[in-house]
């Protein structure tokens, strides 16, 4: 009897063993394995606000001259080549000037002419001038009849007119001279200031032709400052009332790939750009601080410009990555992720200010990338937790 009562213990007791086990089990296969997320932890550093560009932007230069000569002609000297730098001032093209240089000649021949005439007719005048004056003082004693006295009074005039139409040939004459001087110095083009070739269109021996009033023609030299290198960007114009000269800037081009340079916005357009209705822009520029590569930047590059227009250093900061709709983060605690709503402040690309609703040393998901990542469930750090850089 009690051999009997002793088995039927036993089998009880490995039933109840078995079906903790399969229960056991059955929740085990039930409950999914906690997932594995990237952690950070809530640190303090510096948060900026800023705005960038809706369009790339464009590396130009403040001075430049695209330079083509005033007349048509046979270009005969080139003194620079493309690259070189040159003084304002300096001849950078020459056109075959031998027929302005004949016209001049002509001209000045002309003067010289003219200007003797004045001296000759002039003189004459000079001296009937002094035969009036001898004759009106022998009239009063009635030596000299007043009919004499008319005659050499007409004299006189005709005389002064004489001198006065000379200096009037000779006024024209100058004028021609200067006309063609004028002309010469049109077959030269000189740097309007001191600068780089940057392009040259043309070559000895060409024939060049000036352009046209309103017709646009490509011009022959090419003149820029490599020291007045700027940043042209278009920015939206939801963002120009918080544009402000002055704001520093940050600068990426395309030909230095990596890096970013600092500069200041110095120029923020009085008008928004319209020229494509659904993206209406307002154009800045920015200098870059460090003039030496200023200089080296082609004009022409494309860039990307990044105003700071409020920075805030010591605050505490996460990476925008992690923020879920604009106002919650998933907080790693006791194996579970937890949705916290959190009050944001300054924010950009990368970080954004965390005002209130988590304290510091937080340990928040990185990066909301899977759809499995959300509120409740359960989780594993990956790799351990990494602090905001």
């Amino acid at each position: 009897m009690l051999a009997a009562m002793g088995r039927l213990l036993l089998r009880l007791a490995i039933a109840v063993v078995l079906a903790a086990s399969a229960y056991l089990l059955y929740l085990r296969l039930l409950t999914p394995a906690p997932i594995e997320v990237a952690v950070i932890e809530a640190a303090r550093g510096r948060v900026e606000a800023t705005v960038t560009n809706s369009r790339a932007g464009t590396v130009k230069a403040r001075r430049r001259a695209k330079l083509s000569p005033e007349i048509g002609g046979t270009v005969v000297a080139l003194p620079r080549a493309e690259g070189e730098a040159v003084r304002a001032g300096e001849v950078l093209l020459r056109l075959d000037d031998s027929l302005q240089r004949a016209r001049l000649a002509v001209a000045e021949r002309d003067l010289q002419a003219a200007a003797a005439e004045v001296r000759r007719v002039c003189q004459i005048a000079e001296r009937a001038e002094r035969e009036l004056e001898r004759i009106r003082g022998l009239v009063p004693d009635g030596i000299v009849s007043a009919d004499r006295l008319d005659q050499v009074e007409s004299s006189a005039r005709a005389e002064r007119a004489a001198c006065a139409a000379a200096q009037a040939a000779a006024a024209r004459a100058r004028a021609a001279v200067d006309l063609q001087r004028a002309e010469l110095a049109k077959t030269v083009l000189k740097a309007p200031f001191d600068g780089i070739v940057a392009e040259l269109a043309t070559e000895i021996g060409e024939y060049v032709t000036p352009a046209p009033p309103a017709v646009p023609v490509p011009p022959v030299i090419d003149v820029l400052d490599p020291s007045s290198i700027y940043v042209s960007a278009p920015m939206d114009e939801v963002d120009a009332g918080r544009l402000a000269r002055g704001l520093e800037a940050r600068v990426s081009v395309d030909s230095h790939r990596g890096q970013t340079f600092a500069g200041r916005v110095r120029r923020i357009a009085p008008y928004v750009l319209d020229r494509e209705e659904q993206n209406r822009t307002v154009e800045i520029e920015v200098e870059l601080d460090d003039r030496d590569l200023a200089r080296s930047l082609l004009p022409g590059t494309s860039a990307d410009v990044e105003v700071i227009l409020e920075r805030r250093d010591g605050v505490l900061r996460l990476p925008t990555s992690s923020l879920i709709e604009g106002r919650q983060v998933l907080v790693l605690d006791g194996g579970v992720l937890r949705a916290t709503e959190v009050e944001v402040g300054l924010r950009n690309w990368d970080y954004f200010e965390v005002r209130s609703g988590l304290a510091e040393g937080a340990r928040v998901v990185a990066s909301i990338d899977r759809a499995e990542v959300r509120d409740g469930v359960r989780a594993v750090a990956r790799d351990g937790a990494a602090t905001a850089p």
